[in-house]
């Protein structure tokens, strides 16, 4: 591998960025010393992209494993079966205080013993518990999956479901929140995604 030194600049593998398709480009000469690559600089390319095929690899086995709140919401709302079922993984409290209309109840812990209760293993199933920074969702499609269930989790959870629109139940009934600006958009009906 080809180094490009610069008593300067610290040292930076050109070549990896050469092979993985990254650009080494410079910067106008105020920002930069001649010669330094892109890595020197830019945090973003430290680390190169990967090749093409191995992020259509990675992207094509995110998309089989994660579901979004918006996906979600459209294909409940269609007419008809969605083709899945919904699971929220949280506590009786969480699923009280509020939860995705048409939602299975079924606290992760308790995966193992009703599951195959609960659930037809024919129908695919979407995870979900409180937002990104909770991994209950992540944790109940492990259980499923580990039971044979096909599974995905959806990304953002009940608190994307809430902050984007979508309405909701409660144990006092049936909520909906102005969409959040932040997280959907306010005047359309989809993000165009």
């Amino acid at each position: 591998m080809s180094t490009v030194t610069n008593t300067e600049q610290p040292t930076a593998p050109s070549t990896a960025h050469a092979l993985a398709g990254a650009a080494e480009t410079t910067p106008d000469a105020s920002a930069s010393t001649p010669g330094a690559s892109v890595s020197a600089w830019n945090p973003v390319l430290r680390v190169a992209p990967a090749s093409p095929a191995a992020a259509a690899a990675y992207f094509g086995a995110s998309l089989a494993f994660h579901a979004d709140v918006s996906d979600v919401a459209s294909a409940l709302a269609a007419d008809g079966d969605p083709g899945f079922v919904v699971v929220d993984s949280r506590s009786t409290a969480s699923w009280d205080q509020g939860h995705i209309p048409g939602a299975v109840h079924l606290p992760t812990a308790l995966i193992p013993e009703q599951a195959e209760r609960l659930l037809d293993p024919s129908v695919p199933v979407v995870t979900y518990c409180w937002g990104p920074g909770c991994n209950g969702a992540t944790r109940a499609a492990l259980a499923l999956a580990q039971l044979g269930f096909q599974v995905k989790e959806m990304l953002g959870g009940f608190e994307y479901w809430a902050r984007e629109g979508f309405a909701f139940e409660t144990w006092e009934g049936t909520q909906r929140h102005t969409p959040d600006a932040l997280t959907a958009p306010v005047d359309a009906e989809d993000c165009g995604c």
